[in-house]
């Protein structure tokens, strides 16, 4: 099973680990009350559904989101409801995960235009031609 699979499965949800708390902000009574920051944390090293190159490239492209114990870990708190971060927090990791394997296109050598070609050589020229008429005596 290729990692599209895996995501479109969504074989990683029994290995994530919620824990809501309380949301920093303005909200009024509410705030005080709810716990609805939602912290999804998902432990790369101790994945069982990732194969070794999986991890690794998820270690190379995904390094600055990982912490010093091999977890990725996402906060949410746009919303006031917990169950509504808790989405927001599923769909911002799997989006992640599809960046991670997502192929880079290569670049196609191109060519300047002729026509920028010739902009390019008239500035140049205008460019000595203000520099030389400089040294010109009086």
């Amino acid at each position: 099973m290729n990692i599209r699979e895996k995501i479109a499965k969504r074989v990683f949800d029994s290995e994530l680990d919620f824990q809501a708390s309380r949301s920093s902000g303005p909200g009024g009574q509410n705030v005080n009350k709810v716990n609805s920051k939602i912290t999804l944390r998902f432990s790369v090293s101790n994945s069982q559904f990732l194969s070794i190159e999986e991890k690794e490239i998820i270690g190379e492209k995904l390094s600055n989101k990982i912490t010093n114990e091999g977890d990725i870990v996402i906060q949410v708190e746009e919303k006031r409801s917990q169950h509504q971060n808790k989405e927001i927090a599923l769909q911002k990791f799997y989006d992640l995960i599809k960046k991670a394997f997502k192929q880079k296109k290569t670049r196609k050598a191109t060519r300047p235009g002729k026509a920028a070609i010739e902009k390019r050589l008239k500035s140049k020229k205008i460019h000595a031609e203000k520099k030389k008429n400089r040294n010109v005596d009086w």
